[in-house]
């Protein structure tokens, strides 16, 4: 505790002097801008966090925003995914010693509580659960009504996961009960969930394809695994934490041999190399893990060839890393093909590159050895050019062993490096910075980049989360199953041509379908619409064997009035254990015209 708050002292003497003189903050050393930039960061992700957060005035408490950033993008929402990843940070920081964010903390868990139950349109909460899969809401905790990639299955784990960390802490500082009766409750939800639908597709990481993302399904098994040892220690039940080995073996397919490839069960034309992969191996880091797990830890040999080879796309993809050579630290992006914002590095997965890289290092460190294999050879070339297919012990500080660990954490510091030459001088982290003159871009204050900066922060400070238990996680099976649950989903797919600005949606006589009130109507998404088939589309789970009318309404622009079908459709849902249905429907009715505002 003196060691904690001598640090804490530490930084916070550097935060101040940054204050008073931020273009000091880059002409640092790399341990003293890190020092100054985590708790800039720190205070950063705090800002955005409702009710008091000084950059998101209007936030509901316990709620995360995503940015302040409300034009050019609007990013003025909580997403349920960025909201855990942001907490868990929070939650390790605390058991690290910052007692100070205990509040912060129960506020979540009492906003997480109320907003599993907001009626949304990927479901509502009962009677199957399908609403905790909505990415984001309102930053008072209601729901947000547009056309987005929904669901996304991700959101669930990673906030089971983040509240499952807090509950390991309370029983071991004697408040089992309140772990039980309070955050279990909010836990279970989000397991059942997983368990029900973990192989069902949903959108990826970055919310652009609906597929199998590789980060959504190692965390999904995490969730389970770590739910399952929290059921017990609980002395309660865990539905769906039995599905743990069908979600590790599905997880084996992502490698195809060279790389992993981040989105599956998709024909997007892109090459599957993606940041999600290194997101997804440090979030579920285990300090414990061997390295040969089949949850492919960051010191896993198919993470490290997966690395390799997507660094090596990064390097030729922007101009700021023309010139670094392999072995160096790079500005790092979401996938070589991203367009958006001009596709470009991101803050937030340059410093995980980092993160990856001093997690493999505690891993072997924690093992003592390290081995290499044909699989990740390619890898420690570029580090370690003497590097050869065998078994590293470790021993002196001159020994191969200790200076393999010296290269890789000296490579990780070089990706800490770029990122501490495109942070601005007030140490301010928005979502990207640009491709060709390293100037930061798209929205400011993004709260995932700075729980990112402290995360990896943490991680080159020795400070590492407790093992979530990787190995007593039951082994996959030799053939893969998909075991879980399905509910029976309809689809409701309309042909309307529309105008740029119009957007239709299904309205209906069932929860699901907002009970005729237009607030709470169901987004059709336009992904499938050509000129030769203008075709909204948008599935709902609705009770077996329920009757339902219904009808589609077009949303004008410019305030113009709603436009309704005139007629009522009829639909009669199916048994339960049938299949998902398909309504194709054309649009009977009036059309609408732009208001040209």
């Amino acid at each position: 505790m003196h060691f904690f708050r001598s640090v804490v002292g530490l930084v916070s003497i550097l935060l101040s002097e940054t204050l008073a003189a931020p273009s000091d903050l880059r002409s640092r050393d790399l341990n003293s801008f890190i020092a100054a930039e985590r708790a800039i960061a720190l205070q950063g992700a705090l800002n955005n966090i409702g009710p008091n957060g000084s950059a998101v005035p209007g936030a509901g408490a316990g709620f995360v925003v995503a940015s302040p950033s409300k034009v050019n993008p609007d990013y003025f929402f909580t997403w349920t995914r960025d909201s855990a990843l942001t907490l868990k940070m929070l939650i390790d920081e605390f058991i690290f010693g910052n007692t100070a964010l205990l509040p912060t903390i129960w506020g979540y868990v009492h906003a997480q509580a109320k907003l599993q139950t907001v009626s949304n349109p990927s479901g509502t909460f009962l009677p199957a659960g399908l609403g905790l899969a909505e990415p984001k809401y309102q930053v008072d905790g209601t729901r947000f009504n547009g056309a987005w990639g929904r669901p996304q299955r991700d959101g669930p784990a990673l906030r089971a996961i983040a509240l499952m960390t807090f509950s390991n802490w309370l029983i071991d500082n004697g408040q089992k009960s309140t772990a039980k009766t309070i955050i279990w409750p909010i836990i279970s939800n989000d397991l059942s969930y997983v368990g029900q639908y973990w192989n069902q597709t949903g959108f990826d990481l970055w919310e652009e394809t609906l597929g199998s993302s590789f980060f959504t399904v190692q965390n999904q098994h995490r969730s389970l695994v770590q739910g399952a040892q929290l059921a017990k220690d609980l002395g309660v039940t865990c539905t769906g934490c039995d599905q743990a080995p069908e979600l590790l073996c599905f997880l084996q397919s992502f490698w195809n041999g060279e790389y992993i490839v981040s989105n599956i069960n998709i024909n997007n034309g892109r090459t599957g190399l993606d940041g999600n992969s290194i997101l997804g191996s440090i979030s579920v880091f285990d300090i414990d893990a061997y390295c040969n797990s089949p949850t492919i830890q960051p010191c896993n040999s198919q993470a490290l060839a997966n690395f390799k080879v997507l660094m090596d796309t990064f390097r030729t993809t922007y101009t700021i890393n023309n010139g670094i050579p392999e072995g160096q630290g790079i500005a790092v992006g979401r996938y070589g093909e991203d367009v958006y914002q001009g596709g470009n590095p991101w803050y937030l997965i340059t410093n995980a590159a980092a993160e990856f890289l001093y997690d493999a290092v505690a891993q072997w460190k924690a093992r003592h050895n390290l081995i290499v294999d044909e699989t990740s050879l390619a890898f420690f070339k570029d580090l370690y050019p003497t590097v050869t297919v065998r078994q590293y012990n470790s021993g002196n500080a001159n020994s191969p062993f200790a200076q393999i660990m010296n290269a890789v954490t000296a490579y990780a510091d070089s990706f800490v490096a770029v990122a501490e030459k495109y942070i601005p001088a007030d140490g301010h982290l928005a979502e990207q910075f640009n491709r060709d003159t390293g100037v930061l871009l798209s929205a400011v204050d993004l709260t995932w980049s700075y729980a990112a900066f402290v995360t990896m922060s943490q991680r080159r400070a020795g400070q590492y989360p407790a093992s979530w238990g990787t190995r007593n996680a039951t082994a996959p099976p030799a053939t893969c199953a998909a075991t879980s649950t399905q509910g029976i989903n309809v689809v409701f797919n309309v042909n309307a041509s529309t105008y740029f600005g119009e957007n239709i949606y299904v309205i209906g006589n069932t929860d699901d379908l907002g009970a005729w009130d237009i607030a709470n109507s169901l987004p059709l998404g336009a992904g499938g619409y050509t000129s030769e088939r203008p075709l909204w589309s948008a599935s709902a789970y609705l009770n077996a064997g329920e009757s339902v009318s219904y009808k589609y309404v077009r949303q004008e622009n410019c305030d113009q009035p709603y436009i309704y079908e005139t007629l009522n459709r009829t639909l009669t849902v199916p048994a339960c254990g049938s299949a998902s249905i398909t309504e194709e429907d054309a649009w009977v009715g009036p059309v609408g015209t732009s208001g040209n505002c």
